[in-house]
């Protein structure tokens, strides 16, 4: 029997609604749509799905579902510079203001200069005699406010883009993702544990207080008006950084984490860390290889070496031997930034 014209149209005007319902929801139920498919999305999903089905072997309770990221270079841009290093060459023009003998002293001298190449080039030791001066001899909530100012207005020399808007989209969905699956997570970082602070929660979702990092010492003292605070004082308190991750996990955390992730020869320990107890556990590190989207450096694979976020070929084999998985920003990765079309 021949449908009528009206009829045949609506039975296909529906098969494609049907279709097209279907694709919307097949991209709702992908919580990783900015992933290739692959070997390390798999795990991934693998991962979460099996830690939280309570028959499985592998099932962790949620108290222990513990993620701890690295940042800079895991969570986002790096390079060329680490982002809270390009802070305290701005914060220069106020050290030298404070103090004016260390305009002629290098390398306050050459900071002064604006020259980046020559900047760039600076020895690490340089950059220590910057660093302490810029972030230390202020009360924390000063410290707050100046850096959370500065990110407002800031921009990365290569996107012209204010540093919080060069976050991998990749991981947000990933952070996402697992906190929906009762996941705590945490951000273990070597950079300033206060500085990372100003803008974690807004820009990941991650609290003030699950941001472990590399902190000065501090005194309680009475300012001029009375008020009891705490300041910054010019010493290390922590060093979160290559084997101060799994020591700060264990001060600031208590707990193992189930999953880490990485980037570098600093997260090695972490990784380690992670990788060591019994049960489900998850290592990941990116690769940055993509030089198009964002940049490409190693040394391993043969890739640029660099000293900014270095990931040896030794952290590479480790990776391969351990059963961590490498995820390949260039290959693994569909979309980096969420501003991109």
């Amino acid at each position: 029997m021949e449908l009528h014209r009206r009829e045949f149209a609506a039975l296909v005007l529906g098969a494609a609604a049907g279709l097209s319902a279907a694709k919307t929801a097949s991209a709702e139920t992908d919580p990783l749509p900015s992933w290739n498919e692959g070997p390390a999305k798999k795990a991934i999903l693998k991962f979460v799905r099996e830690t939280t089905d309570s028959s499985s072997p592998s099932f962790i309770p949620p108290p222990e579902r513990i993620a701890t990221f690295d940042q800079d270079g895991t969570l986002w841009v790096e390079h060329p510079i680490y982002t809270q290093v390009v802070y305290c060459f701005d914060r220069v023009p106020a050290v030298v203001k404070a103090k004016p003998e260390l305009a002629n002293e290098e390398p306050f001298k050459t900071v002064l200069t604006g020259d980046l190449e020559v900047i760039a080039k600076l020895p690490m030791d340089d950059l220590t005699k910057i660093v302490v001066p810029a972030l230390t001899g202020m009360d924390v909530d000063q410290f707050r406010s100046e850096a959370s100012s500065w990110l407002e207005t800031a921009r990365h020399p290569r996107w012209k883009r204010p540093y919080t808007d060069l976050t991998y989209l990749p991981q947000i969905e990933l952070l996402q993702y697992l906190r929906a699956n009762g996941f705590k997570t945490y951000i273990v970082t070597g950079g300033g544990q206060d500085f990372v602070r100003t803008y974690s929660e807004r820009v990941y979702g991650i609290p003030m207080e699950q941001v472990v990092g590399s902190a000065p010492g501090l005194s309680y003292e009475y300012a001029p008006n009375g008020k009891p605070d705490l300041f910054r004082d010019p010493k290390l308190l922590l060093n979160d950084n290559f084997a101060g991750k799994p020591e700060s996990i264990h001060l600031m955390i208590g707990r193992r984490p189930a999953l880490a992730f990485g980037n570098s020869t600093g997260d090695q320990q972490m990784l380690e860390y992670a990788k060591a107890s019994d049960g489900a556990r998850l290592a990941m590190v990116v690769l940055h290889d993509d030089a198009s989207r964002e940049y490409a450096y190693g040394p391993a694979r043969g890739l640029p070496d660099t000293e900014v976020g270095t990931f040896t070929q030794a952290l590479y084999d480790e990776a391969t031997k351990d059963g961590w998985f490498v995820v390949s920003m260039k290959k693994d990765w569909k979309r980096i930034f969420a501003f991109e079309a």
